[in-house]
């Protein structure tokens, strides 16, 4: 993949009016104006023009930043510096190589078969290595490896995998010319460990009468790859995927999952990437087209709300809602998972909903954990200032952040995506 931006003109059209720096998450953490959003752009500017050496200094400052794109909604010229980031990892990967447990990770992403033997035999095994929490469906490691810390809560893996619990269709059990058919596209984190999310999301659509299709050969979406910028996988998987969908596409009215970083990623990151060959991105902006995240689809072009609201049963247990930084910021869904939610429980707003969790991917949580874990706390803060019982948020990889910032704040608040809570109304 050719670079989609000129780094320099990128630097060049940067006004240091300084907006960006309050909002960003590195720069809460460390306030070096080296790892500002400005600081990052002046450091790429200089790298493409050969002034500034790509060694391990700048690799360390370009990976921390956690691509949270605060910087960009309040940039004044929307400058892309999270894209430019994500583009100047595959060159750091490429100089230094990756380590040996992102390499396995990233083929277990590329080979599902072997993915679901290993976490089927982890099933068997992981109480040897985790203390496990169902309640919190997290889990507290008994030893220390790269991305397994003591005293870190983490997600377990499930009995069975969300793709082998279920058929490929579920019919609705009423047809006619106006049923319709959606498929679902589950994410590698519900897939594997938060299948509840994913049955919860069966439920909604049986109870709505929808044809449900569940494509057994779908692949990782690409972001954990995209993000470390290892782009061969990302390349690899992408394209798989869409000769994929292309089978079943024109058969299905959408696609949903309730992983806002899977949906941000297949409806802008699968373009984004494959600007420099046309065709793959043109196939790319037709799958796109039908790409939702589970809460705007059901809000929009269902009658759910209605449903919900004909309850008539509000829940003792309140809740306080996170946006996750892909869908709010990228996707602009904020509002109707609030909708949904607010029909059956009490919702209380933390002071900011949309300061980022501090997940930032597989680098964040494995060289950079002491970041995140920074950012996680400020985060955990805000969700117990609310004084709720249930922390939501549709995206695992938040979920995964937010259980461990609470956890090492010592809470008893657990994590639920919408559509569970949703369903739970139902």
């Amino acid at each position: 993949m050719d670079n989609i931006f000129d780094f320099t003109k990128i630097s060049d059209a940067c006004v240091k009016c300084g907006k960006c720096k309050p909002v960003c998450t590195i720069f809460s953490i460390n306030q070096d104006e080296a790892t500002s959003p400005r600081g990052f752009i002046d450091l790429l500017g200089a790298y493409k023009e050969g002034k500034l050496e790509l060694d391990k200094n700048t690799k360390n400052i370009f990976e921390s930043c956690f691509l949270c794109t605060n910087c960009v909604e309040v940039c004044p010229n929307s400058l892309p510096t999270d894209m430019i980031i994500e583009q100047v990892r595959n060159d750091i990967r490429k100089k230094f190589g990756l380590a040996w447990y992102k390499k396995s990770f990233f083929f277990l992403l590329k080979h599902r078969k072997t993915m679901d033997i290993l976490a089927k035999f982890g099933w068997v095994f992981q109480t040897c290595a985790l203390s496990l929490d169902h309640k919190k469906q997290s889990a507290l490691p008994r030893f220390s490896l790269p991305i397994i810390k003591k005293n870190r809560a983490l997600p377990f893996s499930a009995k069975q995998s969300f793709l082998k619990k279920y058929p490929e269709n579920i019919k609705a059990k009423i047809q006619n010319k106006d049923t319709k058919k959606v498929a679902i596209f589950i994410g590698c984190m519900s897939n594997y460990a938060y299948t509840s999310t994913g049955d919860a999301l069966v439920k909604i659509l049986k109870t709505l009468d929808i044809d449900i299709f569940i494509p057994k050969k779908q692949a990782c979406c690409g972001a954990p790859a995209y993000f470390t910028g290892d782009f061969k996988i990302v390349d690899y998987l992408i394209k798989k995927n869409i000769e994929y969908f292309e089978t079943w596409i024109d058969d299905v009215d959408a696609i949903i999952t309730a992983e806002a970083t899977c949906s941000a990623m297949i409806n802008t990151d699968w373009e984004h990437y494959l600007h420099d060959q046309k065709s793959w991105g043109l196939r790319a902006k037709k799958i796109a087209s039908k790409v939702f995240l589970a809460s705007k689809f059901l809000q929009e072009q269902t009658n759910l709300e209605e449903i919900l609201k004909s309850k008539n049963k509000i829940f003792d247990e309140k809740i306080t809602y996170h946006d996750p930084c892909h869908a709010k910021k990228m996707q602009g869904v904020w509002a109707e998972p609030r909708k949904l939610l607010s029909a059956n429980y009490k919702l209380v707003e933390m002071s900011d909903s949309n300061r980022c969790c501090g997940f930032g991917g597989i680098t964040m949580q494995s060289n950079n954990y002491h970041l995140a874990k920074k950012a996680g706390i400020p985060k955990a803060k805000m969700i117990q200032e609310t004084k709720t019982q249930i922390v939501s948020a549709e995206c695992s990889a938040c979920r995964m952040q937010i259980t461990n910032a609470l956890h090492l704040e010592g809470s008893d608040i657990i994590f639920k995506n919408p559509i569970e809570l949703i369903a739970k109304a139902l």
